[in-house]
């Protein structure tokens, strides 16, 4: 029987057997206990029996999570949400999340998965902006990274960047490695302050996009080399998440993402909301799986592409969306 319950736990184990098959089982979970989504399919006029393959299940757009309650689960366990940071004179979308200590644990899993133990670390977060106001799922998500590291040398840092540059010159020989993470337009901040012959180690700068209207839009290309230069790195990696959505994908560099294993992404066609494409730009959907408690299933408002080997790479935004506060880097 396919339950809140069954889904969280499956997701908390770390291992799902099948894909396709536990996102069918939480497409018929939402569609019968999530009214938001369930009207939708309504509207739609779309019958959850006639879908039978994981192709066919429809994506909510990610507009509706500023204007409703995106939810899938018993209506006390939501007294929680995150909203996004968006930018003046905008609306904020609102996530509501059953258990920020099950998004914690699964942020860490994600990211562990990829980088290995956080224990092995010094996180060291560039999150302007994000910090100045409330509900931030990126600033929780780094706080608890700061605490898994188990190092007094991790922390926030807002706009000390004289300080911050410092703390990573002197952890370069360190045996614990370095993570920068950074909001794209801080870390430029940074960049312009480094004489660029400055020996930081193998440190790990990470940007998650965002220049919040502080600076003019580059391509992401642009934005790498820069930063490269700056802190003498050959790669400059990227984290993929949103305020709507559980799991995030990680790029180690070249602007390649990799889904965690309860997430996948598709590029629908961008004339054709219900048709896919490959190998060509289109629009970004994703299935989270860690959404069973809202909808798993978001079409977003991304331009990307599907990449041969599995990856998927992030282009900008469609034109007709409104700026978000991640990830609006045009390509």
């Amino acid at each position: 029987m396919n339950s809140f319950k069954s889904f969280s736990e499956k997701i908390k184990s770390g291992q799902i057997q099948d894909f396709d098959a536990m996102a069918m089982d939480v497409f018929i979970y939402q569609s019968t206990h999530n009214k938001i989504y369930q009207r939708y399919l309504e509207v739609r006029g779309i019958q959850p029996k006639d879908i039978t393959e994981v192709s066919d299940i429809p994506f909510l757009p990610i507009a509706l999570f500023k204007t409703s309650k995106v939810i899938s689960g018993p209506a006390h366990l939501y007294d929680f949400w995150y909203s996004s940071s968006g930018t003046t004179g905008q609306e904020n979308s609102r996530h509501y999340v059953w258990s920020k200590a099950f998004y914690l644990e699964h942020c860490v899993n994600n990211f562990e998965a990829v980088y290995g133990a956080l224990e092995d670390f010094h996180v060291l977060a560039l999150l302007p902006s994000y910090l100045e106001r409330e509900g931030s799922s990126l600033v929780d998500m780094a706080a608890h990274f700061i605490e898994k590291s188990k190092s007094d040398q991790s922390g926030f840092y807002l706009y000390e960047h004289e300080a911050l540059l410092g703390k990573m010159e002197s952890l370069k020989n360190d045996r614990k490695k370095t993570l920068l993470l950074g909001v794209t337009f801080a870390l430029l901040d940074i960049a312009e302050i480094t004489d660029g012959h400055t020996d930081f180690g193998e440190v790990i700068v990470m940007e998650t996009g965002g220049m919040k209207g502080r600076r003019r839009e580059m391509i992401r290309e642009e934005v790498h080399t820069v930063l490269q230069a700056a802190f003498k790195v050959e790669h400059i990696h990227s984290e993929y998440g949103m305020t709507e959505l559980m799991s995030q994908a990680y790029s180690p560099g070249e602007g390649k993402f990799w889904c965690s294993p309860f997430m996948k992404v598709l590029i629908r066609d961008v004339y054709d909301p219900f048709a896919y494409t490959s190998g060509t730009t289109g629009a970004i959907n994703v299935i989270d799986l860690a959404n069973f408690h809202s909808c798993s299933f978001i079409e977003t408002e991304d331009l990307g592409l599907q990449n041969k080997d599995g990856s998927f790479t992030v282009l900008g935004r469609m034109d007709n969306s409104e700026t978000r506060g991640c990830n609006l880097m045009i390509n």
